[in-house]
């Protein structure tokens, strides 16, 4: 067991140091990177528009069921009114940014590790170093780079549509003003409440695109499965560890801030 536990770290250990080192030669790489704000608006689009439908949906529903929920948690102490402070604070603070993160991750995150699993296949990859490319530099950085920006804006969007999405289930189905709700969204929500809604996100997005991309990056060190099976199980390990490092960022973030 002692045996286990220690080999067992040691893995844990080595994982996080290759996947820290990982992170920080691709920031490096920025510098001498040739047509680098072309590659970023690629995958800001990628990461942003293509991510939109989804963004839209959930964050719709998202504030929906808040106000629905919120309404009838509310009633039973009589206090209505404070539900635009319920919706808007639970989104802004802790919803929004996770809800956002998973459904890039979901989407963006798993195709990114994909393609660059199947690039590493085909020896794309290889190929790019053989010419004298930095790798890194070309596939990774300006990924990093996008995200970054993108993650914030996405979630401030998933957050505006939450928004209406309780105003519009506080209004419409349990005939609360519309004055009474955004006035209370207005009162409870501070500029701390907004920069912690921006660090989450922006962390979020740097952390699960690392990872994705270094799960994908890394395909061919995988030991138990090769060709389209290890791009498989380097896209399913990349979308179930960056959902699991989501929350625990937040817990983190979470825990300095308040």
């Amino acid at each position: 067991m002692v045996s286990f536990l220690g080999k067992q770290t040691l893995t844990l250990v080595h994982g996080l140091g290759d996947f820290a080192l990982f992170t920080l030669r691709s920031f490096q790489a920025v510098f001498g990177s040739r047509r680098l704000l072309r590659r970023i608006a690629r995958a800001g689009f990628e990461q942003g528009v293509r991510c939109l439908p989804v963004i839209l949906i959930v964050g719709m529903f998202t504030g929906l069921v808040l106000g629905l929920q919120g309404y009838y948690v509310l009633n039973r102490f009589g206090s209505e009114s404070l539900l635009g402070a319920l919706v808007s604070l639970s989104l802004v603070r802790e919803l929004g940014p996770v809800l956002a993160a998973l459904m890039l991750v979901g989407q963006a995150g798993s195709a990114l590790a994909a393609e660059l699993g199947i690039q590493r296949n085909s020896e794309q990859i290889a190929a790019l170093e053989t010419m004298g490319v930095n790798s890194l530099g070309y596939l990774i950085t300006p990924r990093l780079i996008a995200a970054l920006v993108v993650y914030p804006m996405q979630t401030a969007l998933f957050v505006t549509v939450g928004l209406w999405g309780g105003s519009l289930s506080g209004s419409l189905l349990l005939g609360i003003q519309p004055g009474v709700y955004w006035s209370a969204v207005e009162r409870a929500v501070a500029s701390q409440d907004v920069n912690e809604c921006f660090i989450k996100a922006a962390t979020f997005g740097l952390l699960t695109i690392a990872l994705c991309c270094y799960h994908g990056f890394n395909t061919h060190r995988n030991r138990s499965a090769s060709g389209a099976r290890g791009v498989s199980a380097s896209t399913t390990r990349a979308v179930v560890q960056s959902s699991i490092l989501v929350l625990a960022a937040d817990y983190v973030i979470t825990s300095f801030l308040v």
